[in-house]
């Protein structure tokens, strides 16, 4: 059973008994805590979250990561900085993961729901593309409508294209491709 949960700007895939290292959080340890915007359980996806679902946690440790060195040098400037960040962050155990309210039914019967899932699904699926064909049978085809630029034939023509890519119009244009002989 898994989870993904949106927290501190990110969006972490959580299973139940797991720990994991999250962005600073308020509270202390042995607090329990609780994340409600949940995206994803079990392939149910929410649009954008699951409404009524909520993640269920315990704070085990508030503290702070390695100490990283940020070095700046620009050659030629004499500049030099040199200093050190040690980004906070919570440790948080995941104790449940609950649907609607409800906490969620063992591995067992979820393995029951998805095999009859599976097999209305392969129904439904051609159901569908039953549909879909007839919806095509039924359905007028047409080429995309685009607006051409015109363009001059070799023999002095101008082709004319319409919106309408069936119908095209040839005029005749005064070719100014006439030479005048030199006295």
């Amino acid at each position: 059973m898994f989870a993904i949960i949106k927290t501190g700007g990110k969006q972490i895939n959580v299973e139940v008994g797991q720990e994991y290292f999250i962005e600073k959080l308020q509270g202390n340890p042995e607090d329990k805590i609780v994340f409600d915007q949940v995206l994803m359980i079990d392939g149910t996806v929410g649009n954008p979250i699951i409404k009524g679902a909520s993640v269920h946690g315990i704070i085990i440790k508030q503290d702070k990561a390695k100490k990283i060195v940020v070095f700046k040098y620009k050659p030629k400037k004499n500049s030099k900085t040199k200093y050190g960040h040690r980004q906070p962050y919570t440790k948080v155990k995941i104790t449940d993961i609950l649907l609607s309210g409800k906490p969620t039914a063992k591995a067992k019967t979820t393995e029951n729901k998805t095999t009859t899932k599976a097999t209305t699904s392969k129904t439904t699926k051609s159901e569908q593309t039953e549909t879909t064909k007839k919806v095509t049978n039924n359905k007028v085809v047409k080429a995309p409508t685009k607006v051409a630029a015109t363009k001059k034939a070799t023999t002095g023509e101008k082709k004319v294209v319409n919106k309408e890519p069936s119908t095209v119009k040839k005029a005749k244009v005064n070719s100014p491709t006439k030479k005048v002989a030199k006295k």
